[in-house]
């Protein structure tokens, strides 16, 4: 029994499943790197958007909502192939990094949809929210951060949790300009072991083990937030 246990166990080992992994993780670790850094970049950028659609100033909410129209309606596929090639070479004549491009594509396209999740939930906090803030003698900005962002913030993040599983997904799409995240190392790997369909299972499940787990997370996290 343990001899085919054993047996068993060495077989998986040497099964092109296995070999692949190593490979397969240094991927994982770029995805991760480009996914958790364009995130929070992709915040920063879309808390500022998001408020600026809520500004009182005609200029910075005509702004605000061009950026958001603009990213949203056109392929993040689009967006990273135009700044790898177009704005590095044709514009400021620098050439820029595949991963810099990966990042600065993330963080665009994110923030443009992290946009309207700041935009939406700090639209629906009852505004006598706000009478009670400035009733209290805060002011404008006091009220917004003491009392309307917490709130706000709350209710955010279920959709940034869906967008960190959107954005991780999103850059299998930079493997077109060399990228070397999870899906280019399968491409690698397969193109020089020719085994294919093990791969791409492999591929698969990796990506399955993240997104799911983090599903699972962000149920509980809505549940107990009560939002």
């Amino acid at each position: 029994m343990i001899d085919a246990l054993n047996s068993m166990l060495d077989s998986l080992m040497d099964s092109a499943y296995i070999k692949s992994l190593p490979f397969l993780y240094e991927g994982l670790k770029l995805t991760l790197l480009i996914t958790i850094v364009g995130l929070f970049l992709g915040f920063i950028l879309g808390a500022f958007t998001g408020l600026g659609r809520l500004s009182k100033n005609g200029f910075i909410r005509g702004i605000s909502t061009i950026f958001v129209e603009v990213v949203r309606g056109t392929p993040i596929l689009v967006q990273v192939l135009f700044i790898y090639f177009g704005i590095s070479e044709d514009l400021i004549g620098v050439n820029i990094s595949a991963l810099t491009a990966a990042i600065i594509a993330i963080t665009i396209n994110a923030g443009a949809y992290i946009a309207e999740i700041v935009r939406g939930a700090v639209h629906s906090i009852d505004k006598g929210q706000y009478e009670a803030g400035r009733a209290v003698g805060l002011t404008e900005r006091q009220t917004m951060r003491y009392i309307i962002w917490p709130q706000a913030f709350k209710r955010m993040i279920p959709p940034l949790g869906n967008q960190f599983i959107i954005s991780l997904k999103d850059t299998s799409l930079f493997s077109v300009i060399a990228v070397g995240e999870l899906v280019y190392q399968g491409r690698q790997y397969y193109n020089a072991t020719f085994e294919v369909f093990e791969t791409l299972v492999m591929v698969c499940i990796i990506y399955l083990m993240i997104t799911i787990p983090t599903s699972v997370i962000l149920r509980r996290v809505e549940r107990k937030l009560d939002v």
